[in-house]
């Protein structure tokens, strides 16, 4: 059987502006990927790769138009070492089909630290059942082990429990949350 070939529409990652580095991937985790998809770092133009509507598997993801996506993907370039989102790429229609990121806290405990937050994993519903989402886990709590966090947290809903104790995690404490009503204008710092 023959290796899927890659289409013309793919975009390899040296033509691409990425967030951050590739290298800082696992290249145990990209190994294990099927080769009909890619795993990288976000892209300055993954806004017309449908980054938004595969977040939308997850939660409410307005639309703020490209413009907008670009300034808030060069504001998170800009906060050095902070943010990896990293998005799974269909290879046949160069369109996204899995994303995730986490996100470094910088402590002053365990001598001057760092806690990984691992957030929006999302894949879209129809690749939902290939294991995208435990190579993104697996992504990201590589790049937040190595880059020095002590531990890697996330939230889940209940129902979400039993994947992530697959991709080894474990249930400790609680969640709490407080959201902010809606205001008719956002302040904005």
């Amino acid at each position: 059987m023959a290796a899927p070939t890659t289409s013309s529409l793919f975009t390899p990652d040296e033509s691409l502006d990425l967030l951050f580095s590739p290298e800082l991937i696992s290249l145990e985790v990209k190994k294990a990927m099927h080769p009909s998809v890619h795993l990288r770092p976000l892209a300055s133009t993954d806004y017309r790769r449908g980054h938004l509507q595969v977040l939308s598997v997850l939660t409410s993801a307005p639309d703020p138009g490209e413009e907008a996506w670009r300034a808030h993907f060069e504001t998170l370039r800009a906060s050095g070492r902070t943010y990896y989102a990293i998005v799974i790429i269909d290879k046949a229609s160069d369109q996204i089909v899995g994303v995730g990121t986490v996100f470094l806290e910088r402590k002053f405990q365990r001598g001057i630290s760092y806690v990984g937050h691992i957030e929006d994993i999302a894949v879209d519903e129809k690749q939902q059942g290939k294991k995208l989402g435990l190579r993104i886990i697996n992504a990201l709590t590589y790049i937040s082990e190595n880059s020095g966090a002590y531990k890697t947290i996330l939230n889940c809903s209940d129902k979400n429990i039993p994947f992530y104790e697959k991709c080894g995690y474990e249930k400790k404490e609680n969640e709490m949350a407080r959201y902010t009503p809606v205001r008719a204008h956002s302040p904005r710092l």
